[in-house]
């Protein structure tokens, strides 16, 4: 995976679209959000590389992350299973070779 920190300012201009917000104030916010996705993500057991697979995983759970502080809601199916087939078919990669 790239640096986790020019990686995180990468995604942040897509991650403010999808969320719908305009202004600059939460950017370090966004950032730190979408670093702990990525360090939740390959705590998970998934090593994230720059492709844009990744890319959308790591966008989506940092976006769900940032709902959540609010709603609470818990991680969503799409979400779980975009995760679940990422780590699980990286293991049977491994496991072929």
């Amino acid at each position: 995976m790239p640096n986790c920190d020019l990686y995180a300012e990468a995604l942040l201009v897509s991650m403010k679209v999808d969320l719908g917000i305009k202004s600059d104030a939460y950017d370090e916010r966004l950032e730190d959000q979408i670093r702990t996705a990525i360090q939740e993500i390959t705590a998970e057991g998934a090593t994230l590389e720059d492709t844009a697979r990744d890319r959308n995983l790591v966008l989506m759970y940092a976006e769900w992350r940032w709902r959540c502080r609010v709603t609470q809601e818990p991680m969503g199916r799409m979400l779980r299973l975009a995760l679940n087939n990422r780590i699980f078919g990286e293991k049977a990669r491994e496991g072929q070779t």
